[in-house]
């Protein structure tokens, strides 16, 4: 008797199982790829899709895969691209398991054909590939698919699965971004924007990007008296040559992004571009993400071959950039601080200056990191609450304020202050 309910227990919370996986519906197969983004909202995945017959008898299974083997081998396909974006690809759009976790009650919703088929704009008609399961039993295809993946964010946001840009922006505000091309050592990359017809070509596919994803971007070629700006600053010790890094932190973006490209053989008398981006944290110079984009071979077209591998590189790009401004909201808003203090100043000065300065910074920061510290430059790295410095000026203010509480020696001054550096100088009073 005993064996009998515990057989039957055991028998129950198996179907529970099953039937809890049934109603997930989720994909059989788990087998796709990326093979090209083809714009800011779109890709183009290529995903299998496996169905199973589930008669015994040899006749049966092959007439029940003669009439639904391919229909259901399709829809098992299309789950398992959506799967593929929200959980396999090299950047996934569940890409922590805070995210996944927030996931699992909305599963169903998400693997529901009628929402999948809304996603999906375009479908291949044919086939990529069509064979039987190895115990014959079912079939499985290979098709591809176009998926608007902001149509898929946008739903994951609705649900609170993942953060929304509203809620960012309205946290710390949108980071701004500028693009340059990757210069040679001591050449300005502003003027390859303006005398290369491709690299201008390339760097208006990013900021199209950009802009789509409702980011704010900031274009280095309107930006008056750049070069005179280029030859005034000189904050960092050996990085007198890298431009980029030089003109974003005086432009004030969060964050820079450069690129380059090479022209590669790809066989039979065609050429593809290999697009190479990068960005990176303008306050630091700190790498964010990399990542290659490839174009398929062409005879000719090189324009159409570098906005096919730059829309590749640079969505993987800014999901990692995407990651640096969730991180920023739960650290708090980023400054690079630069203090000199004048020679005019004694020894002993010099000391009490640096020691109310130190103080300040650790009474009105969330966290301050010292990068250097002699007797005429304090560097410093700092992470300020935005709901209590909602801008560089007002935080630069306080920071006034707190260093002559601190017993600070004259008086705080600023040189430069932008979004993201304040360089500042002590004056006698």
């Amino acid at each position: 008797m005993k064996r009998s309910i515990l057989f039957l227990l055991a028998f129950c919370l198996t179907s529970l199982t099953a039937l809890e996986l049934f109603s997930q519906d989720l994909p059989i197969s788990r087998q796709a790829n990326l093979v090209e983004r083809v714009s800011s909202a779109e890709v183009m995945v290529e995903a299998t899709g496996i169905y199973i017959s589930s008669e015994t008898r040899s006749r049966r299974i092959d007439r029940d895969l003669s009439d639904n083997g391919v229909p259901r081998a399709t829809d098992d396909a299309k789950k398992a691209a959506i799967w593929f974006l929200l959980y396999g690809s090299t950047d996934p759009m569940l890409n922590n398991q805070q995210a996944q976790n927030n996931f699992r009650p909305h599963e169903s919703y998400f693997f529901d054909l009628n929402n999948i088929n809304q996603w999906i704009t375009w479908e291949q008609s044919g086939l990529q590939n069509r064979s039987r399961t190895s115990d014959g039993n079912g079939i499985q295809i290979t098709k591809r698919f176009r998926i608007n993946t902001d149509m898929i964010r946008s739903d994951l946001e609705r649900f609170g699965i993942i953060s929304s840009r509203v809620e960012l922006s309205d946290a710390i505000g949108r980071p701004f971004i500028m693009v340059l091309p990757q210069a040679p050592t001591g050449q300005n990359p502003v003027d390859l924007l303006r005398n290369e017809t491709q690299i201008r070509h390339a760097a208006s596919v990013v900021e199209s990007f950009l802009t789509a994803r409702r980011y704010d971007v900031v274009v280095p070629e309107q930006v008056t008296q750049i070069d005179d700006m280029i030859a005034a600053l000189n904050l960092v010790e050996g990085q007198e040559d890298d431009y980029a890094f030089r003109i974003a932190q005086q432009i004030g973006s969060d964050i820079y992004i450069t690129f380059s490209s090479t022209v590669e053989d790809a066989g039979y008398g065609t050429q593809r571009v290999a697009m190479q981006v990068r960005a990176y944290e303008t306050t630091t110079g700190r790498l964010l993400g990399t990542e290659t984009g490839y174009s398929q071979g062409r005879r000719g077209e090189v324009s159409v071959s570098i906005e096919e591998s730059m829309n590749e590189a640079i969505d993987n790009v800014l999901n990692r950039v995407n990651n640096y401004w969730i991180e920023d909201r739960e650290r708090g808003v980023q400054y690079k601080v630069v203090l000199n203090i004048p020679s005019s100043f004694d020894r002993d000065e010099v000391e009490d200056i640096q020691f109310a300065f130190m103080d300040a910074m650790e009474q009105i920061t969330q966290m301050a990191r010292e990068n250097v510290s002699t007797s005429q430059t304090l560097d410093y790295l700092v992470w300020v609450n935005p709901d209590e410095h909602r801008n560089s000026r007002n935080f630069y203010r306080e920071l006034s304020r707190a260093y002559t509480e601190n017993g600070g020696i004259g008086r705080l001054r600023s040189v430069t202050i932008n979004r993201k550096l304040l360089l500042l100088e002590v004056d006698h009073d």
